[in-house]
């Protein structure tokens, strides 16, 4: 009997614990399913109350969109693309301005070859007319030597024979005068 009484109060604990343990499930449960119902009920309220703000947001952000988003992406697409074209003009402006520099250059360098061919050709030319004038002036100063040397022949001739005759002349009177009898003095003075 007393290992009886031992069961029975065993059992009786193990049901009391195990009624317990039911229990505190139960109350777990009930008090979790509270709390998820307090939960869920706050929230309901929470998207009721921002309804409005959300409602507001939405025409707010719609407003925005309609008056200044797409008027301030339009004038900045126009901008973009007036900054671009003025940017793309001046490329080719420069584009222009340096083929124009380089035509430029292109002439001036031709320009002054023609010149310095030019400034060549009237050099050259002076040489040829200086020379030209040179070989003249050679050619008439040989013809004045050449006339020059002939005339001092002639000259030399004439002189010559003018020497000789007159060579010859003093030679007859030096023998003349070698040759004449002596006279007297008396006689040289008293002719």
């Amino acid at each position: 009997m007393l290992a009886l009484q031992v069961r029975t109060a065993s059992s009786s604990s193990s049901v009391s614990q195990h009624d317990q343990q039911g229990f505190v499930q139960r109350f777990n449960s009930q008090f979790d399913h509270q709390k998820m119902e307090e939960t869920l009920r706050q929230l309901g309220e929470l998207l009721l109350g921002s309804v409005p703000t959300i409602i507001l947001l939405a025409v707010l952000y719609i407003l925005y969109t309609f008056l200044v988003h797409r008027p301030l992406t339009a004038v900045l697409a126009e901008r973009r693309s007036l900054t671009q074209g003025a940017m793309e003009k001046a490329r080719a402006d420069i584009a222009t301005a340096e083929a124009r520099t380089a035509d430029y250059e292109q002439r001036l360098r031709e320009a002054r070859q023609k010149i310095f061919k030019k400034q060549e050709a009237q050099r050259q030319q002076a040489n040829q007319t200086r020379a030209q004038a040179v070989d003249h002036a050679r050619a008439r100063a040989q013809e004045q030597v050449k006339h020059a040397r002939v005339g001092i022949e002639e000259d030399k001739t004439q002189a010559m024979s003018k020497l000789q005759s007159e060579a010859g002349r003093l030679a007859t009177e030096i023998v003349r005068t070698v040759m004449r009898p002596m006279t007297s003095p008396s006689q040289v003075g008293g002719q």
